[in-house]
């Protein structure tokens, strides 16, 4: 049985390096081979993710995936193979349940693509983001008690949700609408306006409350950092805080969410990184060497 060459790792960092430069960073400041793991987790997402949203652009439907990822010990053809035997090695108490929960989430979208109710919406995000805590948790934490996996799930969730305000054009475009019915009810916010992109108080009443629904899993999330490693503690409050920084930015974006994609600057993230590594003791000589390679 193969497993990852240190080609097949770095093809994984380019990966994270190009899909999300706020994780990359944030991520970076681990040691091997959490950073590695890190790494290989992210690229082995992003391909479910992309099996899905840009099949075209796939090497795997989603089907694939599920096939060859249930079939582990003997799936060959791309460094994400070799590279997932590498994990579930290095790290012997990392399951492979949340990754099978993590594909099936991702066919949702496949079929279900309209939610009516939150408690849909929650599931959904539990799905395709609360299974990335669980994924990450045996490589930041090592063991660890449900009260700290029900903490890594809510901080996957409150991504989630951050990801459905900031991408809601970009989804319904795709005939996707992630904001359940039920929600735009009790706003009086309509799905032709939705549609049509309309912009009023319906619509940035209805935003704010998303937004305290992902900030109360924030800080759900963020309250057990005293019981991971230092180095750990910092690279999660670091990458959660740089994915909050994004709903700032639907705000000052003046909730155009529909023309305009909101991004993080890099200054505003040098600016976060400051203050966290000030509440974490990190040295200023940590901080003035590179983070990557």
């Amino acid at each position: 049985m193969k497993y990852a060459t240190e080609m097949d790792l770095k093809s994984c960092e380019e990966m994270i390096r190009h899909g999300s430069s706020s994780f990359y960073y944030a991520f970076s400041w681990l040691s091997s081979p959490q950073k590695e793991a890190v790494h290989v987790i992210y690229a082995f997402c992003r391909m479910i993710d992309d099996s899905v949203d840009e099949p075209e652009r796939s090497p795997y439907t989603i089907q694939q995936l599920q096939a060859l990822f249930t079939n582990l010990e003997q799936a060959e053809g791309h460094f994400i193979w070799p590279a997932l035997r590498w994990l579930f090695h290095e790290f012997p108490s990392l399951s492979k349940e949340p990754f099978k929960r993590q594909m099936d989430g991702q066919t949702y979208d496949l079929t279900f693509t309209r939610y009516s109710t939150m408690r849909e919406l929650e599931h959904y995000c539990y799905l395709v983001a609360g299974t990335v805590g669980e994924m990450l948790l045996p490589v930041l934490k090592g063991e660890h008690s449900e009260l700290i996996r029900h903490s890594g799930i809510a901080l996957g969730k409150g991504m989630q949700i951050v990801n459905i305000m900031r991408d809601i054009g970009e989804d319904s475009r795709r005939g996707r609408r992630y904001i359940p019915l039920e929600l735009m009810k009790r706003h009086g916010y309509t799905e032709q306006e939705l549609e049509n992109g309309i912009i009023n108080e319906r619509f940035i009443a209805m935003m704010e409350e998303l937004r305290l629904l992902a900030e109360q899993w924030f800080a759900t999330g963020l309250g057990d950092l005293d019981e991971y490693p230092e180095r750990s503690a910092f690279t999660v409050e670091l990458a959660a805080t740089f994915y909050a920084g994004i709903m700032d930015v639907i705000r000052e974006n003046q909730y155009d969410v529909f023309t305009q994609r909101a991004i993080v600057s890099d200054e505003r993230k040098l600016y976060m990184l400051m203050g966290i590594a000030e509440r974490h003791g990190v040295s200023k000589d940590m901080l003035s060497r590179p983070a990557v390679s």
